[in-house]
């Protein structure tokens, strides 16, 4: 994935000086990009349908289920990033959600801004195929 094709990528040690809230800020949008991809090239369907497939994985209870399905193959920066977005605070809490998925969310979040930030496309097509396994089963299920 890559969005603007003449950004200018950071070093590990640049992206690592952002916030780890500022980090999921950008990997909000780069998930819910994917997400949006993978759901218009699975289904050609009307935009409300698309929007409503979207926020079942956009929501704080999936990224939190998928947050497990990654952690045990990150590299030991990118678990270090996960961790520093998890244990960040200062994020409120929706009604939706309780404190410790919130935060599992704004994990993943922040992981795939900071892969994102630093070039790491190839990364963010690997995890996100395993989120997509995920997003498949959950579509099956409800079939």
């Amino acid at each position: 994935m890559t969005l603007y094709t003449d950004m200018d990528f950071l070093t590990k040690r640049e992206a690592s000086a952002y916030s780890p809230l500022a980090l999921a800020f950008l990997g909000d949008s780069v998930y819910d990009t994917l997400v949006r991809e993978y759901l218009l090239k699975k289904s050609n369907m009307p935009a409300g349908k698309l929007h409503a497939e979207k926020i079942k994985f956009v929501c704080a209870e999936f990224q939190s289920e998928m947050y497990s399905a990654i952690e045990n193959i990150l590299t030991e920066n990118e678990h270090a990033v996960l961790k520093r977005g998890r244990n960040a605070t200062g994020n409120t809490v929706p009604k939706h959600a309780d404190t410790v998925t919130y935060r599992r969310a704004t994990a993943v979040e922040c992981l795939f801004g900071y892969l994102y930030l630093t070039g790491e496309n190839n990364r963010i097509k690997e995890l996100f195929n395993i989120i997509t396994e995920n997003i498949k089963g959950e579509t099956d299920e409800q079939q």
